[in-house]
């Protein structure tokens, strides 16, 4: 006899099955008036392809079967080897098999840096780890273009939309990745006080061979074809004057393996798909990327993509928690009916609703000055170098607070394994850590603002013209033009407030510009208005505000 104690009811799984562009009409409206509607086929396809339930599977294991490290093949023999579970080559794959990568440098159509954040975002709402050394890879190409003799070696593997996991010389692949070394155990973000160092091994220069000694303590993605590796050169104390930048390959020219030792992988917390390791460098050749001592300022310009994707990555873990909630609660019944018709979770969800758009909006305005900067335009310069790293401050840190709320709509449930969002919130706080903390940001806004004033009033009077009208916003940006008028001695204590109010400020212009007056309102009235920010979310008033009409536009019911 089979005994049955109960029959299971009311109880829903996280949501699949479903197309992620066709139901985000916020995303749908951006890339129209990017004039990106070139790139709709092939987003359309990739968002279908993604939101089943077999690419959510596919997650699933490539998170929970983590990578390897494989140090000695079978005879004793040095490899390095990282093993990879299928799932993994089945996500890489089907990210690489988009274009996505070089996107923004291949093609010349306008809207193609908003094409390639439709893509990223919509991959990042299914699967983050993958994500890492697309970044990374994406990032190098223009400093590569640079290097005349390297990217003569690299580019049609750059461009390359085939998937190749081959460990092999890059002569020898269809398709490259590239990683980052940079942070080291006694610096941290400060690289400036690297320790490893580099000798030429004749002349040096540009272009030039060295040999690397010392050692990363986060080296990404080792599983790279080649890293982008920070060192000294010729200097016997650390400092900026000698920090150079170099072209590190698995392989060397001669075809056997280069002298980077991966001592161990680090066990993250999140991004569990994805291999981080420390290395050591025993005479590691590579080739210097620009001039002696420029090592800094290469780094810098390699982390505005990097910082942009952070950005767009977060605000995919915001989209995908957000959708997960609404789609949950309106299924999910308590105390007779869906939770989605409480009042109380109606507040919540509308909270979440709003951080997800705004979120959306702003970086889609960034991609838009990562595809204008060369118009010469100054304000096209502020958003990318000023603001990029305060939305990453931002929309990072909300990516971690929100996470855990939406988590806590499913209860229990959404606290196992299982599911989608313990995933979630286990991801988002890397990307608030990676490339550059909150603080980091906040000074890299800081120094952005006083050293491009010109940018800095462009910016200004761009948020002037879209506060125009509205009393909130307008009293916002005269509060934060005191701040910015500080001195310089109270000024970086401020940094936190100044990032948070700019960041606040354009995502309210932005959607007063492009959102319906319910998005727009909500958001101004929640954020701008005479409380100022909530404690937690869904602690608002949201008295006279159409919460229906903000949970149909987040998730269309």
């Amino acid at each position: 006899m089979e005994w049955t104690t109960h029959q299971v009811f009311n109880q829903y799984p996280e949501l699949s099955d479903y197309d992620p562009l066709a139901t985000d009409p916020a995303l749908c409206e951006a890339l129209a008036r990017a004039g990106a509607d070139w790139a709709r086929p092939a987003l359309d396809a990739y968002a279908q392809r993604l939101g089943t339930a077999e690419t959510f599977a596919l997650a699933q294991q490539a998170n929970r079967h983590g990578p390897e490290l494989q140090r000695f093949d079978s005879r004793g023999r040095r490899v390095d080897a990282l093993e990879f579970h299928p799932a993994w080559h089945a996500l890489m794959a089907l990210y690489r098999a988009q274009g996505l990568v070089s996107l923004p440098f291949r093609e010349q159509r306008a809207g193609r840096w908003t094409a390639w954040a439709a893509g990223f975002y919509l991959h990042g709402q299914v699967e983050q780890g993958t994500l890492c050394p697309a970044t990374m890879t994406q990032a190098a190409i223009p400093l590569l273009q640079k290097e005349d003799g390297l990217w003569a070696q690299l580019r049609d593997a750059l461009y390359s939309d085939a998937y190749d996991a081959r460990d092999l010389p890059v002569a020898h692949k269809a398709s490259v990745w590239l990683g980052m070394g940079m942070t080291e155990k006694q610096g941290g973000s400060d690289v400036r006080a690297n320790t490893t160092v580099a000798t030429p091994v004749a002349a040096g220069g540009r272009g030039g061979e060295y040999l690397l000694r010392g050692h990363k303590w986060f080296f990404s993605a080792p599983q790279c074809d080649a890293h982008l590796v920070t060192a000294r050169v010729g200097a016997d104390e650390p400092s900026s004057a000698g920090v150079a930048c170099f072209y590190v390959p698995r392989w060397r020219p001669d075809g056997s393996r280069n002298a980077v030792r991966v001592q161990r992988l680090k066990d993250k917390l999140g991004n569990r798909s994805n291999a981080s390791s420390e290395v050591e460098f025993e005479d590691a050749w590579g080739v210097l990327m620009g001039e002696e001592g420029r090592g800094i300022p290469t780094i810098i310009e390699m982390a505005g993509t990097t910082r942009l994707n952070c950005v767009v990555g977060s605000a995919a873990i915001l989209r995908q928690a957000t959708v997960q909630a609404i789609a949950y609660a309106r299924r999910r019944q308590a105390f007779g009916r869906p939770l989605s018709d409480q009042p109380l979770m109606r507040a919540v969800l509308a909270d979440l609703a709003l951080e997800s758009e705004a979120a959306l909006l702003l970086l889609m305005r960034l991609a838009q000055a990562f595809e204008r900067e060369g118009e010469g335009d100054p304000a096209q310069r502020a958003w990318k170098r000023a603001m990029t790293p305060a939305a990453k401050f931002w929309v990072c840190k909300r990516a971690v607070e929100l996470t855990g709320e939406a988590m806590e709509v499913f209860g229990g449930n959404g606290y196992i394994e299982d599911g989608v969002m313990a995933r979630l919130f286990r991801e988002a706080p890397v990307n608030s850590i990676w490339e550059g903390s909150g603080n980091v940001m906040c000074l890299d806004l800081l120094r952005a603002l006083q050293r491009e004033g010109d940018a800095a009033q462009a910016l200004l009077a761009e948020l002037q013209a879209g506060a125009a009208g509205e009393p909130r916003l307008t009293r916002a940006l005269q509060a934060l033009q005191a701040l910015l008028a500080a001195p310089p001695d109270q000024a970086e204590a401020l940094g936190r407030l100044i990032a948070q109010r700019l960041v606040l400020l354009a995502q309210a212009c932005l959607l007063r510009q492009h959102a319906p007056d319910c998005m727009a309102d909500a958001f101004i009235a929640t954020r701008l208005g005479a409380d100022g920010m909530a404690g937690v979310a869904g602690a608002l008033d949201l008295r006279g505000m159409d919460l229906g009409a903000i949970l149909d536009r987040a998730f269309p019911g």
